[in-house]
């Protein structure tokens, strides 16, 4: 599974970025997917996740209220819409696919998703 994350840049505090995750060639609609990021000098950490049909939607304590994750099947992508960005939010964000049959299997640990994009930079500057 071949995964593209895009969308990333340079914005200032309280602007909105929308990043893309797309799988090239083939459908990601039987894939849970998840956004996570990595900031310089910590951990990779969840930011949001969808399950495969959308009826599941996650997100970190650090997002909520100010990011949204959508899919669009038909186009093989996955959204992760940002509002309200702080430097906090300053970091490398990686979209990550699992396969599975069910619905709501919608895990929130890097470890449980076997497929990822090379990631996009968003750097918010204050």
């Amino acid at each position: 599974v071949q995964l593209q994350a895009s969308g990333g840049g340079l914005v200032q505090a309280g602007g909105s970025l929308t990043l893309s995750c797309t799988r090239s060639g083939r459908t990601l609609m039987n894939h849970a997917v998840g956004w996570f990021r990595q900031a310089p000098g910590k951990d990779r950490s969840f930011v949001a996740a969808i399950s495969r049909s959308a009826v599941l939607t996650y997100y970190s304590d650090s997002v909520k209220g100010r990011f949204g994750i959508s899919r669009d099947n038909a186009k093989n992508t996955v959204s992760l819409q940002m509002n309200s960005l702080n430097p906090e939010d300053t970091a490398v964000y990686y979209c990550a696919a699992l396969a599975t049959a069910s619905t709501r299997r919608l895990p929130r640990t890097a470890e449980a998703y076997p497929y990822w994009g090379q990631g996009t930079l968003v750097t918010v500057s204050s």
